[in-house]
């Protein structure tokens, strides 16, 4: 359980379990202060209870390791809420990064024959037709021409994670162009 120190007024330290009797491990205060912080860190108002509720995650899992609570739970929770502030800024950043790279691919010039028209367009249905992991990682590797590791650091998944959804991807759409006669 979770177990913080307070000092009562005559001085004496007393064990109070903050999740004493309910299953919140955060009180109002803490809960409030922490939506300030993302708040005040840029997070969108639409994002914030997300944030709240990885901060409660990350307070339960400390507890359920077994490691000793942080002394100062509410400058615990505000320290949990600025890193994630941090991490939803990088997120951002890098889908911006990934749309750029889209838009810019986008611009250039594909020959344009009857043949690779067809097969362009049953390409484009058939990723249209992927779920966005797998659409996401065939456009960055065939597409942007980046290797598994870049996709891999700019996505922020293992390279195994990536390989897996290229596969995936590849097979799917070699089925559909099959399914659709263009191959």
């Amino acid at each position: 359980m979770l177990r913080r120190k307070t000092r009562r007024a005559e001085g004496a330290d007393d064990s109070l379990d903050v999740a004493q009797g309910a299953d919140d491990p955060l009180d109002a205060a803490q809960e409030r202060r922490v939506r300030a912080v993302l708040a005040l860190g840029g997070v969108p108002q639409s994002d914030l209870l997300d944030g709240v509720q990885q901060v409660r995650l990350r307070l339960l899992e400390r507890a359920a390791s077994g490691r000793e609570a942080p002394r100062d739970v509410s400058a615990w929770v505000a320290v949990v809420a600025s890193n994630l502030a941090m991490d939803w800024h990088r997120a951002k950043r890098r889908q911006e990064r990934i749309g750029e790279r889209l838009a810019s691919l986008r611009q250039l010039e594909h020959p344009s024959g009857e043949d690779s028209s067809v097969l362009s367009l049953a390409v484009a249905r058939g990723l249209d037709a992927l779920p966005d992991a797998l659409r996401q990682v065939v456009v960055l590797r065939f597409y942007a021409d980046l290797p598994v590791r870049g996709i891999a650091e700019e996505l922020g998944i293992p390279e195994g994670t990536v390989k897996s959804r290229l596969h995936s991807a590849v097979r799917a759409l070699r089925a559909r162009l099959h399914e659709d006669e263009v191959v």
